[in-house]
């Protein structure tokens, strides 16, 4: 009989790692809640005081010294007390558990122990987040949630564009009615082109006007050109188009005024301008200077005229889209003034940190840390700010450029006609003439 039950046994062996692998595979949700969570849990909560200890989260009621008269009198030191921690909470990416700080700790002493974490618990990530006073949100995430992105969903919407997906699962938004500017950096083969391509695919079956920026002749937009209201592909071009585009903004802010309302929205639909959203690949390109006196003119009017419509465009339903393989405050001082008007901000793999820095660092140090890990294998992941002030690691949706050529020449009477860019174009053609 012992042969028997030994076959017997190891057949249900076979069973349960053949039908683990399965689950692993085809239903990682389940896979995690049935195996993973409660071995991670058990990591938690048994190596938390080693953990604390060696990471100084820890502390001592007492110093082990005291003063006994003159003298100063050495003991045994006392023993730590480490935070007080909740049992790990199981969610869809692995768990969380709360941490009640001591007395004078900070959640600084916790983002340094975090890569500690990660190895303790043999997890992808931890995040360290302070929800409230005195409190410390641990979430550690089971695994890359970013290595086999699904195809996350979210409901159509006028002027929002599903991008991908977020390292929570949850789908990546860029919604123009909440946050009306954004800021996109990226080296080369990063996948900011590919995250171009894929806003444009959303935002090309939608009542809008695209006007594509491409001071590279166009080698990036171009592909794009049958949806876009117009394309400009040299800067004195671009200078024409932006101050067009101001001059609509101006009228735009007086059919508010003589309506009595205080943007676009609240507008009669049939007096309601159509929303235009500017996209630039290629920031450097417009600000750059070779010397000579009209290049510099040419710089200074783009500096002004994008600022102009980062500053008031928002409400007039004019949006802008800034791509740039580098962006840095030594391209001048305007960048910096609009780079604080983008409230968006996405940053890809970047070549240096400052572009890391400027893209970022003015609203999360953290999140800088976290743009300049992204390795060369990572394409289209990058780190993104949400509508609450907050960040997140993303990565967008693998669109083609066949995939948004095809969707652009399907939608390509949706493109609505520009009177004053058209003017504003002729005059320069004939003013060269």
């Amino acid at each position: 009989m012992e042969p028997i039950a030994l076959a017997f046994v190891l057949a249900a062996l076979a069973w349960v790692l053949v039908l683990g692998d399965l689950l692993r595979r085809h239903r990682p949700a389940w896979h995690w809640y049935l195996a993973g969570y409660p071995a991670t849990a058990c990591r938690v909560v048994f190596t938390w005081r080693k953990v604390s200890m060696l990471n100084d989260l820890a502390v001592s009621s007492r110093p082990p010294r005291g003063l006994l008269g003159d003298l100063v009198v050495k003991g045994d030191p006392l023993r730590p007390v480490t935070p007080r921690l909740s049992f790990p909470r199981a969610n869809r990416m692995g768990l969380t558990a709360t941490v009640r700080l001591h007395a004078g700790q900070t959640p600084a002493t916790y983002l340094k122990a975090a890569d500690a974490l990660v190895h303790a618990w043999k997890v992808h990530a931890v995040r360290v987040t302070s929800p409230e006073r005195g409190l410390v949100l641990l979430t550690a995430t089971a695994s890359d949630p970013l290595a086999r992105p699904g195809l996350a969903s979210a409901p159509a919407a006028l002027l929002s564009a599903l991008i991908g997906v977020l390292e929570n699962g949850g789908a990546w938004v860029m919604d123009l009615r909440i946050v009306p500017h954004w800021l996109i950096a990226g080296a080369t083969r990063s996948g900011k082109s590919t995250l171009l391509a894929r806003l444009i695919t959303q935002l090309a079956p939608q009542p809008v006007a695209l006007v594509g920026i491409d001071c590279k002749g166009g080698m990036e937009l171009g592909l794009f050109a049958d949806r876009l209201s117009t394309l400009t592909t040299c800067r004195r071009e671009a200078v024409a188009v932006l101050g067009a585009l101001v001059d609509d903004m101006q009228d735009r802010m007086r059919a508010c005024r003589a309506a009595g309302v205080r943007s676009i929205w609240e507008l009669p639909d049939k007096l309601r301008p159509v929303p235009v959203v500017v996209i630039v690949d290629e920031l450097a390109e417009l600000y750059l200077s070779d010397g000579r006196r009209e290049s510099k003119t040419e710089a200074e009017q783009c500096s002004t005229l994008l600022l102009r419509l980062a500053q008031l465009g928002a409400a007039l339903g004019m949006h802008l889209v800034i791509a740039g393989q580098r962006v840095g405050s030594d391209l001048g001082p305007g960048v910096t003034a609009l780079r604080a008007q983008l409230g968006g901000r996405i940053c890809h793999r970047v070549n240096d940190p400052g572009t890391a820095e400027m893209t970022l660092g003015d609203l999360n140090k953290d999140a800088v840390v976290v743009a300049q890990s992204i390795t060369a294998e990572e394409q289209g992941v990058a780190v993104c700010t949400g509508p609450d002030g907050g960040w997140s690691r993303a990565r967008s949706h693998l669109t083609t450029t066949e995939e948004a050529m095809a969707t652009a020449r399907k939608h390509s009477a949706m493109a609505p006609e520009l009177p004053a860019i058209d003017r504003a174009l002729a005059a320069l053609e004939g003013g060269s003439q």
